[in-house]
């Protein structure tokens, strides 16, 4: 069977973003039709992106909290089974543009990468599982930017701390859940670590960096490993490599990595043309 999901990992600022675009780029050439989602996509399939959950308790009593939007939350929720979800930063980009900030900081302590990992990962793993048995036996490829192994990692390791056998886990239990969706993994490697996360930083906003290093140093290992500022960081950033390297080496599905270190994207793409070719012989 061809495969019906490309997954595209690697560190920040290795290139991932640039390769799910060639790979859904290259797919388009050769007439394979393909579902693109990147990193941030609100719309995305089998992952969640700005989405708060809670229990029954839990939406009453943010409802009695802001009893003033209490008619506009309840026709903005999405109910299933004893289980509330707002999809509030899709609210808040497309239909409420003065969403409060004091109803966002509540709902946001309820967002899906937020909550303590078990019950994240019994959400994600619920998403995914219904994503594989809705796609199975169409005809579209998905390619999916960095949900696959990155987001197991970041709640996992660098938000929580918690032990690399879990986070093992996790990301082993996604990779059961697509098997049967022939998967092929496209981890994308640099060199220099510390040349493309500085480039990383020089490139994108300072808000971005800003954020970015805040979340590695102030929680989970970051924390624990008493790690600061941008050198800090980078530290945390060899200890995830470390780790999506033993997770990468346990995975048994189909999976390649692929180097990006010259940043030059004609041949990179041709790189990517012989990988896909290549796979999707075998697979035919």
């Amino acid at each position: 069977m061809r495969s019906k999901l490309v997954l595209i990992e690697g560190m920040p600022g290795s290139g991932k973003t640039t390769t799910a675009q060639l790979v859904h780029e290259i797919f388009t050439e050769v007439n394979i039709t393909s579902q693109l989602f990147l990193e941030g996509n609100l719309e995305h399939p089998a992952d969640y992106d700005g989405v708060a959950f809670f229990k029954k308790t839990e939406w009453d009593e943010l409802l009695n909290t802001h009893k003033k939007f209490k008619d506009l939350l309840s026709n903005l929720m999405i109910q299933q089974d004893n289980d509330y979800f707002l999809e509030y930063r899709k609210i808040k980009s497309e239909v409420w543009s003065s969403f409060p900030d004091e109803l966002h900081r509540a709902v946001f302590k309820h967002d899906i990468y937020e909550l303590p990992l078990d019950q994240n990962r019994k959400l994600i793993t619920e998403r995914w599982t219904k994503f594989a048995d809705r796609v199975l036996y169409g005809a579209d490829t998905f390619v999916f930017d960095c949900c696959f192994i990155q987001n197991p990692v970041t709640i996992g390791m660098i938000k929580h701390g918690t032990e690399k056998e879990d986070v093992m886990s996790y990301v082993i239990e996604l990779a059961t859940i697509v098997e049967r969706l022939n998967p092929l993994l496209i981890y994308v490697q640099q060199n220099d670590l510390d040349h493309s996360f500085r480039k990383a930083v020089k490139e994108r906003p300072q808000e971005w960096s800003e954020g970015f290093i805040e979340y590695y140093t102030n929680q989970g290992y970051g924390k624990t490993q008493n790690y600061k500022g941008l050198d800090g960081t980078l530290q945390v950033l060899k200890a995830r490599r470390e780790l999506e390297e033993e997770i990468f080496t346990r995975l048994n599905i189909t999976k390649i990595k692929v180097d990006n270190s010259s940043y030059n994207k004609n041949d990179y793409k041709q790189v990517l043309e012989g990988i896909l070719s290549e796979y999707y012989k075998s697979t035919n």
